[in-house]
């Protein structure tokens, strides 16, 4: 039998018991369609992270300060005051692949607009990091190395801040309070969404470095972050080497000392911020790959069923002239056609299902064509692996038993 006579009588035989044939090829709509929605909402997971990366600008590169211990209990990251402002001009001026470098000092406090007041992050930057971020302006402009120097009380407000604040007002002109201090606010930024951690990028307030640690802090010189931004890629990882060493150079470390600070790429940054969501991908896949097996075992049992049921059919074949080679091509054909419109049907409804999740729970989801081409042939493969002990079972039956099989 060609190929095409061979697909004709495999639609023929599963015709002719149609709800059977649907209800086995319901399995594998069922596996393939949790495959894809599963695998959707992963990589919607992720791209929604590597967007967030993104977000903190291009090439950017992030020292911060290390851990102290106390009675051999470790405080955590960014306890030790081991940055200074020091170390952010050395950077600035001995590293020639860092274009930009902005200090950086932070406190929580009440910010007081009129008769509204709100609790936000006030951060002390240098002019640089509005650029370092990619951050662009709503309306008005960032503050100035004039400012830096001058300690000058101006601000910049996040676009929560500035609504919480201000209402729709602009902003801009106004006068905020933070520690009593008058600060008069010179730019709003356009919105940016939430950090890596969940922390809201929109609900912070940027003044200069240098205000903050004279006006706000208290004259104290340890920074919590220094953000710097190298050239472009090709040089990211040698800047990186080369603050990691001037750095150790600075704070007088040897061979045998660990490093008192971190220093980290945004490659690296945007690795370890993936590596939670690659790992949730894989595993709702492979968790949802399990009804595709199960499905694959249904169509077994099925066919199965179909080689005693037709059992005198087969028989009558072969006494007629057909081989045992075409006897198992037609189960084959007919186990692979039942997964691969399951397949095709599961594709759709998946797609659907990841876009009803994404609309009604305002998960991001994200459906690839590599997703979609590895579901459908997986289900293939499971037709064909499921279904050739079947079909091997029919192709050996003997002619004579056959005929007289009741």
């Amino acid at each position: 039998m060609n190929p095409l006579s061979t697909l004709r009588a495999a639609l023929r035989a599963l015709s002719k018991n149609k709800m059977r044939s649907g209800l086995t090829a319901l399995g594998i709509i069922i596996g393939v369609s949790a495959v894809i929605a599963m695998v959707g909402i992963g990589n919607g997971a992720r791209a929604q992270v590597e967007e967030q990366v993104a977000s903190l600008g291009q090439n950017v590169i992030q020292v911060t300060a290390g851990s102290t211990s106390s009675r051999g209990v470790r405080q955590g990251a960014e306890s030790a005051v081991t940055l200074t402002l020091e170390d952010a001009e050395a950077i600035a001026e001995e590293i020639p692949e860092v274009v930009a470098v902005s200090p950086e000092v932070k406190i929580k406090t009440q910010i007081i607009a009129g008769n509204r007041n709100w609790s936000a992050s006030v951060y002390g930057e240098s002019p640089e990091y509005f650029s370092i971020r990619n951050w662009p302006f709503q309306s008005g402009a960032p503050f100035g190395e004039q400012d830096v120097r001058g300690a000058t009380k101006v601000a910049v407000l996040g676009s929560l801040a500035a609504e919480e604040l201000f209402g729709d007002a602009d902003p801009v002109g106004e006068i905020i309070r933070i520690q009593n201090a008058p600060f008069m606010v010179v730019g709003l930024l356009k919105p940016k969404g939430t950090s890596i951690s969940g922390s809201d990028y929109d609900d912070n307030v940027f003044v200069p470095y240098s205000t903050a640690i004279k006006r706000l802090i208290g004259h104290q010189t340890n920074l919590r972050h220094i953000n710097a931004q190298a050239a472009n890629a090709d040089v990211l990882e040698d800047a990186e080497k080369k603050i990691t060493g001037l750095l150790r150079q600075r704070h007088r470390l040897g061979s045998d000392n660990e490093d008192d600070f971190t220093v980290r790429s945004q490659l690296e940054i945007g690795e370890i911020a993936t590596q939670t969501t690659r790992t949730m991908t894989v595993l709702l896949g492979a968790i949802a790959s399990v009804s595709l097996i199960v499905g694959g075992i249904g169509i077994m049992n099925i066919m199965l069923v179909s080689v005693t049921e037709r059992t005198r059919e087969i028989g009558i074949r072969m006494a007629v002239g057909a081989r045992s080679r075409d006897i198992l091509r037609q189960f084959l054909v007919e186990a692979l056609t039942l997964s691969s419109l399951g397949g095709i049907l599961g594709i759709g409804l998946g797609t659907g299902t990841s876009k009803i999740i994404s609309a009604a729970q305002n998960w991001p989801t994200l459906i690839s064509l590599d997703s979609v081409a590895i579901a459908f042939l997986f289900s293939a493969t499971v037709g064909i692996f499921f279904g050739f002990y079947p079909a091997r079972k029919a192709s050996q039956l003997d002619p004579i038993e056959s005929l007289r099989y009741e």
